[in-house]
């Protein structure tokens, strides 16, 4: 069995290199051409898959097709009719989670004078796609994102039913909303990925060791599934929960959910805080005789947190991993003072390192002396390859990993991607291929899009707020120093000095590739709306405008073949290789 996070196919008749990545629930498949560029009658690759224990292979769909002679998009989906005209293409797996290697099968695709297809030799790779990335070590797990998406609509969306019916539109009213979109069993699972999945699971296994202890701090807490489970634990439980700005009305979600876990745990074993500015970590701790296991990263237990944003959340087993998070629990528990956490070892970098996995973890606020912000500004300035990025608020504040993100961006040795918040319920701000950041409008993130594609979900349904809301940093993925900062920390002063903050240091280059897929997957959803955004811009200025559609081989003066600028453009160049 394959057990590789990187597998390369070995086909030497197959005109092309194929690589694959894995990702968390995902594949990215990378191909390149082997000897210079391809023919021009190249139009593209078809991608198929077997499951594990499967008996046949499934193509994969592309939503656009060639343009037919009355300039409608054929509407042709499987990628052996309509192939992908890109050099790389991240995959999920309708079952993702089963043991055993997953098949990929790669062919090229030509078209004749006829436009007729043929195929040339295929690239084949035999890779494990299992959910856990280290099992029963560590797992990294991150939420869907795309209520904004053509899979989102073309699943759970009708003309009587969608986002609107699956979500509360106030935050506040989470604790108490009841989805009616008849099929809300199915698309909050789907929506939630394995992120909801992974800390529901670890709260149904505190639940089930009657001796654990389990100790929780929260900053959004509106989420039923998750507060149900905790009354459940009764007095086995002390939580955190965060007071800061609505947090702090007496009508609030978090107020709510303080209130009932009052009831069920015991007032003495609830508190409220928000530190210097905002008690801003997510972190769960189990700790019994059967579970030792802690959770972290971005994602709120909030509606929005698991079904609407852009998360991850880390799943780290042993007792390590338990000893660190609660001491950081109890010196918060003991002090919602900045200065006197500061203080604590808790605020320095603690080795986890569950199994063969090196991690560190570190929790805000620091004192003067321990302040990290300058430290993974520096760490980022070195990057040699490499760096990914995903970071929901970086364009709101200056700051060393600001400036060192964008000295590392006008390097031209270094292949950078990334994505941030520009404000927040605003846009996002998008590094572009070529290295410029172009604006994505909230206005351009939902709503009509050009034929064959259909309207998205607008609305701020699960509360208002940023949609990207990652925060993490990818450094040199492909090198053995490859390393991944990520958390609830915002990598800005507020969060280094003032909140309550988790922030992990994983130096692995399987999670580091997992976060990379992560990186790309989302930066090219947005691509294609900066894309659409520039387009639409035409179209109202009067220039006509064909459906998007695949391109067919040139054959008249000037036309061009899809995969010219692949060849040319430096930056396409580099990603081209970089991945493949």
């Amino acid at each position: 069995m394959a057990l590789e996070f990187q597998v390369s196919g070995r086909s030497d008749a197959a005109l092309f290199t194929l690589k694959v990545h894995r990702g968390d629930g995902m594949a990215l498949l990378a191909m390149n051409w082997k000897k210079g560029e391809p023919p021009q009658d190249f139009v593209g690759f078809a991608i198929e898959y077997k499951e594990p224990g499967g008996d046949r292979f499934y193509a994969l769909n592309n939503r656009l097709g060639f343009l037919r002679k009355d300039l409608k998009a054929d509407r042709t989906l499987s990628t052996m009719r309509s192939p992908i005209q890109k050099f790389r293409w991240v995959h999920f797996p309708r079952n993702a989670e089963l043991d055993g290697e997953f098949i990929y099968r790669v062919s090229p695709v030509f078209m004749n004078s006829a436009d007729e297809l043929s195929y040339g030799e295929a690239q084949q790779v035999a890779i494990e796609l299992r959910r856990e990335t280290y099992p029963d070590v560590l797992n990294v797990t991150f939420t869907r994102g795309f209520v904004s998406s053509q899979a989102f609509v073309d699943r759970f969306v009708t003309k009587t039913d969608g986002l609107d019916t699956l979500l509360p539109r106030k935050a506040d009213d989470g604790l108490t909303y009841a989805p009616t979109h008849p099929r809300a069993d199915v698309a909050l699972p789907w929506m939630g990925f394995e992120a909801r999945s992974a800390i529901l699971a670890l709260l149904d296994e505190a639940i089930a060791d009657s001796k654990a202890q389990v100790r929780v701090v929260a900053y959004d807490l509106n989420e039923p599934e998750v507060l149900s489970r905790l009354e459940r634990l009764g007095a086995r439980l002390k939580v955190i929960v965060d007071d800061s700005g609505s947090h702090g009305e007496p009508d609030s979600a978090e107020a709510q959910a303080a209130a009932r876990l009052a009831t069920s745990a015991g007032a003495g074993n609830v508190k409220r805080q928000h530190m210097g500015r905002l008690q801003h970590n997510k972190t769960i701790v189990v700790s019994g005789p059967k579970v030792k296991a802690v959770v972290c990263g971005s994602t709120n237990f909030s509606w929005r947190g698991f079904f609407v944003q852009a998360n991850h959340a880390v799943v780290i087993r042993g007792t390590k991993a338990v000893a660190a998070f609660t001491a950081a629990f109890e010196a918060y528990w003991a002090s919602n003072a900045v200065a006197a956490f500061g203080a604590t070892p808790a605020a320095r970098w603690v080795d986890v390192n569950p199994g063969s996995v090196s991690l560190r973890v570190a929790f805000s606020p620091h004192k003067a002396d321990t302040a990290l912000l300058a430290s993974v500004a520096a760490d980022i300035a070195t990057a040699k390859s490499s760096l990914f990025y995903s970071l929901a608020f970086l364009y709101q504040t200056t700051g060393p990993v600001r400036d060192a993100i964008e000295t590392v961006t006008q390097n031209e040795n270094r292949f950078v991607y990334g994505i941030s918040d520009r404000k927040v319920g605003g846009g996002l701000d998008l590094l572009k291929p070529n290295g410029n950041r172009a604006p994505v409008y909230a206005a351009s993130l939902s709503g009509k899009l050009p034929e064959p594609f259909k309207s998205e979900p607008t609305g701020l349904a699960g509360g208002a707020g940023t949609r990207m809301h990652h925060k993490f940093v990818v450094i040199d993925f492909d090198k053995p120093t490859a390393r991944v900062y990520l958390g609830s920390y915002n990598f800005s002063a507020p969060a280094d000095t003032a909140n309550g903050e988790n922030l992990l240091l994983i130096r692995n280059r399987r999670v580091a590739v997992a976060f990379m897929v992560e990186a790309l997957r989302i930066f090219d959803h947005y691509h294609f709306r900066v894309l659409e955004q520039s387009a639409q811009k035409d179209k109202d200025a009067g220039k006509p405008r064909k459906p998007l559609h695949l391109r067919r081989p040139p054959r008249a003066e000037g036309e061009v073949a899809w995969w010219k600028e692949d060849y040319t453009d430096p930056r396409k160049i580099r990603d081209r290789e970089l991945f493949a």
